[in-house]
């Protein structure tokens, strides 16, 4: 039973790959350059689409978002009130969002108005690391708040990830969290991994980041 079960495991991730590759075909085609956002919930994802949009704007370039939840929309209206397209998708039972699922939003936004497209995943650190969407980047938002041992406690979501975002790091004195001991562990789990320090409320370190993101 055992092998069986890592079989239909194995088909699910290679299945999930392929849908992945088309998104990222689909996306070259209109010209659209997509990044994934992961990260807990109340990391900073949508906080930090908040600080990139205007910025975006300002460099004539036009922003989307597909805002996964398992259930809600809370995120959804927050990224809406900023003027751009968005499509929500709720996961249900799912932990995650997959490429199947961006795949049917891609095909409810005005990729031919859009020159970025953001994908904020499921608030979790677990299950979105092994399910691609078909983005050109992966960036991981983790907080102060959620204490300095919470890289430790997920290494593969810091490995699967190309820039690690520590946020709220003016909170990190009041929760006792070791700012340069996160730092030091996405170095540990993935040497070659960014990492920007940020203040969402303040907009503090984000124009680095949004350099990063583009380079």
């Amino acid at each position: 039973m055992h092998h069986i079960d890592v079989s239909i495991e194995k088909d699910i991730f290679s299945s999930n790959r392929r849908i992945a590759d088309e998104n990222a075909a689909h996306l070259k085609k209109h010209k659209v350059r997509a990044f994934d956002l992961l990260g807990g919930i109340g990391s900073g994802k949508t906080a930090l689409i908040e600080q990139l949009v205007p910025r975006l704007a300002n460099k004539n370039l036009k922003a989307a978002a597909i805002a996964g939840d398992v259930y809600g929309d809370d995120d959804f209206r927050r990224i809406t009130s900023l003027g751009i397209p968005a499509e929500n998708v709720n996961t249900g039972k799912e932990c995650h969002l997959d490429a199947h699922m961006v795949e049917h939003a891609l095909h409810h936004l005005p990729l031919d108005a859009v020159d970025i497209l953001f994908v904020e995943n499921v608030g979790n650190m677990v299950c979105p690391t092994d399910f691609e969407l078909g983005a050109e980047k992966r960036i991981v938002v983790v907080s102060s708040t959620e204490g300095d041992d919470v890289v430790n406690k997920h290494p593969m979501m810091f490995r699967g990830c190309t820039i690690g975002v520590l946020n709220k790091v003016d909170l990190a004195e009041a929760v006792g969290a070791d700012l340069e001991r996160m730092e030091r562990d996405m170095h540990r789990y993935n040497p070659s991994m960014k990492v920007f320090r940020t203040n969402m409320k303040t907009g503090d370190g984000v124009d680095a980041l949004l350099d990063e993101i583009l380079s």
